[in-house]
């Protein structure tokens, strides 16, 4: 995994240390929930998340560039590639981000996407990236259209959430043939 930069960003890789900046977000009930996963209540389970998804699948740690905030270098979010389930007999990856909602609006993460999907497509030579929503995660919507991604369907109760209720999931993707750069 390599650290990537852009005009305003830096992804670099998440350490166990990392811990209290990504509690300072995923704490958010406005963060988590539209992801899927519930708000973090402690920064223990920051850590186990860094140590448990974000090492193992080389998810990228989001901070914004000197000269951006007051806060240079501070996690502001994540984002990644997980195996995808629906494709896995190709060189397919499921892409996953999420941004600290004070940074939502920015374009931010359109940018980090922009960058990782390049990533995706270049260094890792995959065919296909695909991403999920819920049908009512609109914000969402609007960055993976903006990235170029494709909309394949819906599939009907296909998510459990956190709070046990069965959702419906929107389901993207797009080609290595389709990626511009």
């Amino acid at each position: 995994m390599e650290k990537l930069e852009t005009e305003r960003l830096i992804l670099d890789k998440w350490r166990k240390k990392d811990a209290r900046e990504l509690f300072a977000y995923a704490s958010s009930p406005n963060v988590g929930p539209l992801a899927g996963w519930k708000p973090h209540k402690s920064v223990k389970d920051s850590k186990m998340r860094i140590k448990k998804l974000f090492i193992p699948n080389g998810t990228w740690k989001i901070t914004l560039r000197e000269g951006m905030d007051c806060r240079p270098g501070v996690a502001i979010g994540s984002i990644g590639f997980e195996p995808d389930p629906k494709r896995p007999e190709i060189k397919a990856r499921e892409l996953g981000y999420s941004l600290a909602e004070e940074y939502w609006g920015m374009g931010l993460m359109t940018e980090a996407g922009r960058a990782v999907i390049d990533y995706g497509f270049t260094v890792m030579e995959l065919d296909v990236i695909s991403i999920e929503t819920a049908p009512d995660n609109t914000r969402s919507q609007r960055v993976i259209e903006k990235l170029g991604f494709k909309y394949e369907g819906t599939l009907r109760d296909s998510y459990l959430t956190i709070d046990d209720e069965v959702r419906d999931t929107c389901v993207y993707s797009i080609l290595r043939s389709e990626w511009n750069g």
